[in-house]
């Protein structure tokens, strides 16, 4: 298993052993593929898996499953990835200095020097176009929920990520908005119980990422909202959370409406890969701690595969084997 802790091999450019990045190259002085390789790291593409909950209202609406819908969230998901790339950016180049302090940031490609800052601020600039472009092709709600969605996001990172509870719900809310954004791109409705699920597991995730930020021991200069947390009110959050999460899940699971809609009361068979995913988390987090980044975890974690990928087959058998 990839450990979320495991230092990645340092950048061209990387900290020296004082400490200090070296200065920011000029445009020349960067060999291509260097560039690029590190043009691609800003961007953070491994982050896309997280748009992929655009695809949940259409997934969660058998009725209007369709090609034409498809391809609809397909752009969707598109404009979520270059504007969430975009918000790395900035991210990266306003934390630039604070990154160089934390043993796995450090290793960012601003922070390590392998990018000139002007490069960053033209990817920006390209990233947005191409989301404004894409924006032509879908409804107009789309594009308001993607405006609202970037423009919460830039707040988070000028501002919120500093304030204790805010932070966390802030990245909530954002999970939120991809599942609305979806939802008007294929002209479906955004389940109440969908929004209340999904919504509660970012806010987990979040959580136990602002427990292995504890555990990091990272300094409040690093991220300001630390000075309102503890290990046991973080551990008290999970558990709150993770109760309300199962109980929505399983009545959800078997609410009449939610039948109706999927066309079967055999929803109930995916949650125990649901219970499973959540301990695994819980284990990673609390025992083995090392919860801190959790798209690596989702996406490398053998048993957290599993348990998605054995979710998703019960859960396609059981609303479109029919």
């Amino acid at each position: 298993m990839t450990s979320a802790k495991t230092a990645l091999p340092p950048a061209t450019g990387a900290i020296d052993a004082g400490g200090a990045a070296p200065a920011a190259p000029g445009l020349g002085s960067l060999a291509p593929i260097t560039g690029i390789l590190a043009a691609w790291r800003l961007l953070r593409p491994r982050h896309w898996v997280k748009n992929l909950f655009v695809f949940a209202a259409l997934l969660f609406t058998p009725a209007a499953m369709s090609l034409a819908n498809l391809r609809r969230a397909a752009t969707v998901f598109a404009m979520f990835c270059l504007v969430s790339s975009a918000i790395y950016i900035v991210n990266d180049i306003l934390d630039r200095d604070k990154d160089r302090l934390h043993p796995q940031k450090r290793f960012r490609p601003l922070a390590a020097g392998a990018l000139p800052v002007a490069v960053a601020w033209l990817l920006f600039a390209a990233a947005l176009a191409g989301a404004s472009i894409l924006g032509l092709f879908v409804a107009r709600e789309v594009a308001w929920v993607l405006a609202v969605y970037g423009a919460l996001n830039i707040l988070y990172s000028l501002r919120l990520k500093q304030m204790a509870i805010i932070d966390v719900m802030t990245i909530s809310v954002g999970f939120l908005m991809r599942i609305i954004a979806g939802a008007f791109a294929v002209a479906a409705t955004a389940s109440p119980w969908l929004l209340e699920c999904v919504g509660l597991i970012a806010l987990f995730l979040a959580i136990a990422k602002r427990r292995d930020d504890l555990v990091l021991k990272l300094p409040q200069a690093q991220r300001g909202s630390l000075a309102g947390y503890n290990t046991r009110y973080l551990d008290l959050c999970i558990c709150l959370v993770l109760s309300c999460l199962l109980s929505v899940y399983m009545v959800y699971s078997a609410t009449p409406e939610v039948i109706a809609r999927l066309g079967t009361e055999k929803l109930y068979y995916t949650a125990p890969f649901v219970l499973g995913g959540i301990m695994r988390y819980l284990q990673l987090t609390i025992v083995e701690e090392r919860s801190g980044s959790p798209t690596e975890i989702l996406t490398a974690d053998r048993f957290m595969l599993g348990c998605a990928g054995a979710w998703l087959v019960v859960f396609l058998l059981v609303v479109y084997g029919r």
